[in-house]
């Protein structure tokens, strides 16, 4: 079997793995915001186009490079784009409240008071508090 037929099918593959991992692998927490979403796809765009001139101009080495980081590009953006945000309701939800809301202040704070939570659970131990075990 020749070589570059070797490379072509482990490059194909590698790429499948890279569409199918961003399909199978659980999504992120939160999904990433929309423009830096829509940046990596015309990052990917752009890499497309740049393969295409260099398929054209007969560098395939070049081409196949450029189309695969572009494909990858693509897959980490849609794995990226499958993250859910709490704050913001779904668009295909038909619920119109916005649910839960957090506490005030910027949108990476995070969901829960973890001093709030300390103190509610060090009461919950106290009232709770077993002695020592009898055997």
């Amino acid at each position: 079997m020749p070589t570059s037929l070797i490379w072509k099918l482990a490059l194909g593959l590698v790429l499948g793995g890279t569409i199918f991992l961003s399909i199978l692998v659980r999504a992120p927490r939160r999904s990433s915001p929309r423009e830096d979403l829509r940046g990596m796809l015309l990052g990917a765009l752009a890499l497309y186009l740049v393969g295409l001139f260099a398929s054209f101009t007969h560098h395939a080495v070049v081409a196949a490079v450029v189309y695969a980081t572009g494909i990858a590009l693509s897959a980490f953006a849609a794995w990226l784009s499958r993250g859910s945000d709490p704050r913001r309701p779904h668009p295909d939800s038909d619920d119109n409240s916005t649910g839960p809301r957090g506490p005030d202040g910027p949108e990476d704070e995070p969901l829960l008071d973890w001093a709030s939570f300390e103190r509610e659970f060090r009461a919950y131990a106290d009232r709770h508090e077993r002695g020592p075990a009898r055997t």
